[in-house]
């Protein structure tokens, strides 16, 4: 079987869809599955990313709403709760005590990094590790700001630790009990969880992910990246349409060309945290805002290829399993075909397959019957055409005599167009000079040239009739002119007067039917010559619709009655022998003293024309 020469052709037959209609269906099946997989995957693919990346828009916004608010709370509760440390000090009965303050604020809220009390000469009386004890502060925005009341702001020159933001530094002033200020308290918050976020709304820590940000009401940077703090943000409105979800989100172009999805939300606490008009920003790269989406859009396109695959295994397996029956239809019809089997197999069932086998088996008992019945038929042909053979040669044997009658009769007719009227003319003009002879002998000569003129003329007929005979002019020229010439040199023999006119279609027809016509007008015009006595002679020939051709022949001769019988005289009869070997219609009208009319009609097809 592997040595099998035709194996591979066949198994490319097989496969190719021209070749096997289960190939052909399979191939279907794979198209349409690969089709309908691909635009699934690619229709469900877009709606999942767009709902993924909707759904990542909306958590950051969320998460930038949380932020804010989780912020502005916790800059609300510090300053509060430097506020209450200013009213502890203000009751105290030394006001300026702060150490067991500031352990236990410091314990509180460990964000706090130094707290401070400077008295009213700005000079700092306490302090936990922020500005020098005894250094003045008179000249620090917090002291002159928190002098006339809580305030929450920037301190300019901090300690630095490493991965701290400065956030809010907040002041209050310490008063006695006139209401003077006898100091300011001031304390450093450092935000910790700057610039990079993990703690998200999902179980999430990517540190690369959403970087987060305060800016101040002009757009200044207060907390992040180093190389960003106090700057504005540079980030311009992108060409990237944002969700519909995103109402506080938008994609943004930064001057490096990075593209970010940038959620912003104010401070929402207190009345001193929301006059500052800070916001809280949150700042995605592109590539982490749909990397969700295109993983779960390629996912989706993966199980869409992966449920296609399998489909088409699946409808390969079916399609084979439904065209088996088809296929062995197929081989035993072909058997069948090159003579290698009698019978088709019929399969069992009443399916398209086993019907179009029963109609098959069926056509093939028809044709064999048939075939024996052709037999029969073909042996009583054969004994039918041996008879008809023997027939026809009977036949062809009377055909041949009948040709040679038809020959002496026409060599009859020309010999009485020809000889016939001239040995007529010679024997009157003999019958005339006897007669001459005895009443006036001096115009003997005279008739005797006259009589050797009509000799010679007979002669150039006869050579004429046979010249004809052996030329056939009507064949090599048409009809027309063959007419035109004969009328020509009627008209210079006779003297007579008259007009010939042929048309184009007409003049055209020249088959063998052609030159009996030419010699029926002939023995027309003869007959004007010599009985008629008539002035004028009018030929035409026509060509009527319907492929009918025409030959009209008109005298102002004396006319003669066409139905008197005449003896001896074979001129019309000649006519209509001639008119009836060609198949054509003569047709004679004339009275005594009205001329004679000759009508030949002939019906034609365009083949015999002469182009």
């Amino acid at each position: 079987m592997a040595d099998d020469p035709h194996s591979g052709q066949r198994w490319i037959r097989a496969l190719h869809p021209r070749g096997s209609l289960g190939a052909g269906a399979i191939w279907l099946i794979i198209a349409l599955a690969v089709t309908f997989s691909v635009s699934a995957a690619i229709w469900v693919g877009s709606i999942a990313r767009a709902n993924v990346l909707e759904q990542h828009v909306r958590r950051l916004s969320l998460e930038t709403d949380q932020m804010s608010a989780e912020l502005g709370q916790a800059l609300t509760a510090r300053l509060d709760a430097i506020e209450a440390a200013a009213r502890i000090l203000r009751a105290a009965d030394r006001p300026i005590t702060p150490r067991k303050i500031f352990t236990e604020l410091t314990a509180a809220y460990p964000e706090l990094d130094w707290i401070a009390v400077a008295a009213s000469d700005g000079i700092i009386r306490g302090t936990n590790g922020g500005p020098a004890e005894g250094s003045n502060a008179a000249s620090s925005r917090w002291f002159s700001s928190g002098a006339s009341g809580p305030w929450l702001g920037l301190i300019t020159v901090v300690p630095a630790r490493e991965n701290t933001a400065q956030l809010g530094d907040m002041a209050a002033p310490v008063r006695d009990g006139a209401g003077r200020v006898v100091a300011v308290i001031a304390a450093h918050l450092s935000w910790r969880r700057a610039p990079h976020h993990p703690e998200r709304l999902t179980d999430e820590s990517d540190p690369r992910g959403a970087q987060a940000y305060v800016l101040d009401r002009q757009g200044i940077v207060l907390v992040g990246p180093d190389e960003l703090r106090d700057r504005p943000w540079a980030g311009v409105a992108s060409d990237i349409k944002s969700p519909a979800a995103a109402d506080t989100a938008r994609f943004e172009r930064l001057p490096d060309g990075r593209e970010v999805l940038v959620s912003r939300e104010p401070l929402s606490a207190g009345a001193d945290v929301s006059s500052l008009g800070w916001q809280v920003q949150l700042c995605e790269p592109l590539g982490r805002v749909y990397q969700r989406a295109d993983a779960l859009a390629f996912k989706i396109l993966w199980v869409s290829m992966g449920l296609g695959v399998a489909t088409c295994l699946l409808g390969a397996i079916g399609a084979r399993r439904l065209t088996a029956r088809l296929e062995r239809l197929t081989e035993s019809v072909a058997a069948v075909g090159h003579n290698d089997a009698e019978h088709i197999d019929v399969p069992g069932g009443v399916d398209e397959a086993a019907r179009l086998a029963r109609a098959f088996a069926k056509i093939l008992d028809d044709l064999h019957q048939e075939r024996r019945e052709l037999r029969t038929l073909s042996s009583e042909l054969e004994r039918r055409v041996a008879v008809r053979t023997r027939e026809v040669e009977r036949l062809a044997e009377e055909s041949r005599f009948a040709a040679i009658v038809r020959e002496r009769l026409k060599i009859a007719r020309d010999l009485h167009d020809t000889l016939a009227h001239s040995m007529m003319a010679i024997l009157s003009e003999i019958r005339f000079l006897r007669k001459l002879q005895a009443r006036d002998p001096g115009a003997v000569p005279d008739e005797l040239a006259r009589a050797e003129q009509v000799a010679h003329e007979g002669l150039k007929e006869a050579r004429s009739a046979i010249t004809q005979m052996r030329v056939n002019a009507v064949r090599e020229t048409g009809l027309g002119p063959a007419l035109s010439n004969e009328f020509e040199r009627f008209v210079n023999r006779t003297g007579l007067s008259g007009e010939f006119g042929a048309d184009p279609a007409a003049a055209r027809f020249g088959d063998e039917r052609a030159e009996t016509i030419l010699r029926m007008a002939q023995e027309a015009l003869r007959n004007v010559e010599r009985h008629s006595k008539a002035t004028r002679v009018n030929v035409e020939l026509l060509a009527a619709d319907g492929g009918e051709l025409e030959l009209r022949i008109e005298d102002d001769g004396v006319g003669f009655d066409p139905d008197e019988p005449r003896t001896a005289h074979y001129g019309l009869v000649g006519l209509r022998e001639q008119a009836d070997l060609i198949g054509a219609q003569l047709r004679i009208v004339s009275s005594p003293g009205h001329g004679t009319r000759i009508r030949v009609t002939l019906q034609t097809a365009p083949a015999a024309f002469v182009l």
